[in-house]
């Protein structure tokens, strides 16, 4: 078996914890390979996340279309993707030299804009969304067509595209509702809208959606999960199903309900 770990960054307090991975991992007789920028070609087994979510969501970039199974351990605070906490690290590999460990296959976001001088072509795991810039006081409007067909103008602070997986993101935080892994849908969250009769739509993964921000903006800000650039509004975001998906390991005793009770709380 083959792993490759990926770091960003430890805390100096938690290096002890990541070396017991590395010990535990060798003793097992695991390969592994510590990357970094880039995944080098050839086969893995699996890509273990070494932080948080953040950093789960750049290992992502990573992979790509190599299909590689994720493990995320959380070295961070919430870890809401992530498979193990630092403290569980020798459960973790039992587990997984066992085989008792399922995986989850993640929809993915792709989004497309061919505006110059910087056309945008990536994926994303958790959201797209459009945001005002905070310094200029202005509403950002969005015009929102879902196969060609006009849903309506969102003034606001915003507006949110979120994966099932992502639901439980920056759109749950703007009161959109939860999705199941296998939901196969994507949810439409506004953000701070002016209008309070717009509410979060639902549609289906098949579905075509564009974003067109009105151009009494100059700019606005554009985030593709972690990452954000500023775009001239007037930009036309085309967004679709991504044709691979994210592959996600869970062990035998998890299951998305766990997930969502362990932390966000819901078992108080």
């Amino acid at each position: 078996m083959k792993i490759a770990l990926y770091v960003r960054s430890i805390e100096e307090a938690y290096r002890h914890q990541y070396q017991q991975l590395c010990d535990i991992l060798h003793n097992n007789g695991v390969d592994t390979e510590e990357v970094a920028d880039t995944l080098p070609d050839g086969h893995y087994d699996f890509l273990f996340s070494i932080g948080g979510d953040g950093t789960l969501l750049s290992s992502v970039h990573l992979i790509g279309r190599r299909e590689i199974p994720v493990i995320g351990i959380n070295f961070g605070h919430l870890g809401f993707l992530t498979t193990a906490g630092r403290f569980d690290i020798a459960t973790l590999v039992t587990d997984l030299l066992a085989g008792r460990y399922s995986i989850e296959s993640r929809t993915l976001l792709h989004v497309v804009s061919n505006q110059a001088p910087n056309p945008l072509d990536t994926f994303v795991v958790n959201e797209v969304s459009v945001h005002r810039l905070l310094e200029g006081g202005t509403l950002l409007s969005t015009d929102l067509y879902v196969n060609d067909d006009f849903v309506a103008t969102y003034a606001g602070d915003g507006l949110i595209v979120a994966t099932p997986t992502g639901s439980t993101a920056y759109s749950l935080s703007c009161g959109g509702p939860i999705l199941t892994p296998d939901s196969h849908c994507f949810v439409i969250t506004p953000n701070g809208t002016h209008n309070l009769t717009l509410r979060p739509i639902i549609v289906p993964e098949s579905a075509t959606l564009s974003l067109v921000t009105q151009v009494q903006n100059q700019c606005f800000s554009l985030g593709t999960d972690s990452r954000r650039q500023l775009m001239p509004c007037g930009t036309e975001l085309t967004l679709t199903c991504e044709d691979f998906t994210l592959h996600l390991v869970r062990l035998h005793n998890q299951s998305f309900f766990t997930s969502i009770h362990q932390k966000l709380g819901w078992n108080f």
